[in-house]
């Protein structure tokens, strides 16, 4: 157990020695750099511009690797998250109602595209002239948005980990956040995955301010950063659980008690208006708000229906497991390595960085439903872990070989950041590439007349059959819901049983190959997110599996285009491969589609194949 002293001691001054040496690792960088420098203090005018061009250069390289590829899939969204929220709120804003009228996910995130489509077009008319004519000009403003709120969280976090430990701690961080393959993909989309991260950040330097200051101004920035973090994603809220700690730790100091409790207080008071800034309508229709947060909770807990495909049955190491990639193998272990000096050198802040990442992860693997952006609000916690772990390796390199100072803490980024650099280059080229999607539907208006009957399964949006400025569908989709059938096979009452993109495989049954052919639906157009579904649990969706063998055996397969590169084996479904690329085999974005034609009925008029491709 840590002795009292070293949890009641009040927060230490620049150059304070703790009570087992310095407040953080010694810092290796120019010999004249003052000690006070290590966490945070003043630095000598060149050295405040060198570091301050280090830490804009991984800005500008993060967000480099944001914007690369940032096109993708355009004028379409793929995501069926990207497609369903934000961006549609934020655009359906501009009819004059600021009510999202929508809080399964709070707002945030929303009203920040909203500000930026009012930046870019002008008002309300100059985005609905856009959407019409070509809705990827709106789509791309909502991405560059989330991936200029993603980046800012580097700055903010080099920050943090300056003010929290030591300048090389945040250095190393921040080059972390720049390129970790989960904050880099999720930078990609209107999504609110990775900006969330900004306020996280702002939240973390602000309970460093807390723990190393105790000023009343920290707990006030604080609590306005968990507001603003849960007004963007609900579970950033987590950021609360270091400003707890740091207000513990100076409460427990002799004389800190009532500025801890005043300051609580203050930070109660800006989350409040941090969250209600960004969520007004938490207040103003609480009722919605409720409802929102009920069903998000609901649909996590969630097991049955939406998880077929998973072959993930424990959410514990399959979140471990997704941090060796998302963030990395060097980092998570440089996290967990961290802790043992954490322990030895500054206790108070091990109290403030390991409780929540390991809270969150238990929290998480409680829910019904995982997926690897679901850890993304730990990140930035665990990426001060890492860098601090690092710097305490570099700094004994440092010790014992002085004049490798500089080479040992490049040496030590290049280790803790490289995995994250690779993948991210990898799935930018890939991103940068034609969407299978599109080459289908290229494929598609060149070989198949407008007007044609086909059968489409739900792996693009709805508007998808629609060429863009022109009204109308492009081809006649036959209608997934209502079945006919329920899920075990038998008549749906009134012959109608209601199908949605998550238990749409449990819908399919070889009999609707007859119902094709006999109404006209010639083309039927197949894709991997949903068949690898079914093949990936074949015990569950049975009548799935029977129906894909039945539809290779009546038609003929016309057009192919893989996401895999020559040679490469397929990747089996999976809720996250499947979606952000991360395996080396994928080329480009999107899932394999196949375009078949069937024979028989009414389909017996013979099409000419066209080479798969």
């Amino acid at each position: 157990m840590p002795d009292a002293d070293r949890l009641s001691r009040p927060p230490r001054g620049p150059g304070d020695p703790g009570p087992s040496g310095p407040a953080s690792a010694p810092d290796p960088g120019d010999d004249d750099l003052p000690k006070a420098a290590a966490w945070g203090g003043e630095l000598p005018g060149s050295l405040r511009m060198r570091w301050g061009i280090a830490v804009a250069l991984l800005v500008l390289g993060g967000l480099g690797l944001r914007l690369w590829g940032i096109r993708n899939g355009l004028p379409w969204a793929y995501n069926a998250d990207e497609n369903g929220h934000f961006l549609p709120q934020a655009v359906g804003m501009f009819r004059g109602d600021l009510n999202p009228h929508y809080f399964i996910n709070p707002p945030g995130f929303t009203y920040a595209v909203h500000l930026g489509l009012w930046i870019r077009f002008g008002g309300g008319e100059g985005v609905w002239d856009a959407y019409a004519a070509n809705p990827g000009d709106v789509l791309l403003v909502g991405r560059t948005v989330a991936a200029l709120l993603s980046v800012s969280a580097v700055a903010l976090i080099y920050l943090a980990g300056t003010r929290l430990l030591d300048r090389h701690t945040g250095i190393l961080a921040a080059g972390l956040l720049s390129v970790a393959f989960l904050p880099v993909f999720y930078g990609h989309l209107a999504l609110n995955d990775a900006p969330q991260l900004a306020p996280i950040a702002l939240g973390l330097w602000a309970s460093a301010g807390v723990l190393r200051l105790g000023r009343d101004r920290d707990y006030l920035v604080a609590g306005l950063a968990i507001g603003l973090a849960a007004a963007f994603k609900y579970t950033g809220g987590i950021v609360l659980l270091p400003l707890v700690a740091a207000a513990a730790i100076q409460a427990a100091a002799p004389g800190g008690r009532i500025p801890a409790l005043r300051g609580i207080l203050l930070a109660l008071l800006t989350f409040v208006l941090g969250f209600i800034a960004a969520n007004p309508y938490a207040l103003l229709a609480f009722d919605d708000f409720w409802f929102g947060i009920s069903f998000q909770s609901e649909a996590a807990g969630e097991t049955t229906v939406s998880k077929i495909g998973s072959t993930h049955d424990h959410a514990l190491p399959f979140y471990i497991w997704t941090v060796t990639w998302g963030l990395g193998v060097v980092p998570l272990i440089a996290a967990i390595g961290s802790l043992v000096p954490l322990w030895r050198d500054d206790r108070r802040v091990l109290l403030v960085l390991a409780p929540a990442p390991l809270l969150f992860l238990l929290f998480m693997s409680s829910q019904g439903r995982y997926f690897a952006r679901w850890l993304l609000p730990i990140y930035p916690m665990l990426a001060l872990l890492a860098g601090y772990g690092v710097s305490r390796v570099v700094a004994v390199v440092a010790e014992r070989l002085p004049g490798w100072r500089h080479t040992a803490l490049a040496v030590g980024g290049i280790v803790l950041c490289g995995q994250g650099l690779v993948a991210s280059v990898h799935v930018g080229t890939v991103l940068n590439r034609e969407d299978t999607r599109n080459v289908t539907r290229a494929w598609l208006v060149e070989h198949v007349p407008e007007g044609e009957r086909i059968v489409l399964e739900p792996v693009v949006p709805t508007e998808w059959l629609r060429d863009p400025g022109r009204p109308g569908m492009r081809w006649e989709r036959y209608p997934i819901s209502p079945s006919p059938w329920d899920f075990e096979g038998d008549p749906a009452p009134g012959g109608k049983f209601s199908v949605t993109l998550e238990n749409y495989t449990r819908s399919l049954d070889p009999r609707l190959i007859d119902r094709y052919e006999e109404r006209g639906w010639c083309w039927v157009v197949t894709g991997s997110t949903q068949r690898g579904r079914a093949e990936r649990q074949p015990e569950l969706v049975p009548r799935a599996i029977a129906y894909y063998a039945e539809l290779e055996r009546r038609a003929d397969e016309v057009f192919v285009a893989s996401p895999f590169r020559r040679g490469a084996d397929p990747v089996p479904f999976d809720f996250d491969f499947s979606f952000d690329y991360y395996p080396r085999e994928y080329e480009r974005p999107g899932a394999l589609m196949t375009v078949y034609r069937l024979r028989g009925g009414t389909c017996a008029t013979p099409a000419t194949p066209a080479p798969v491709g």
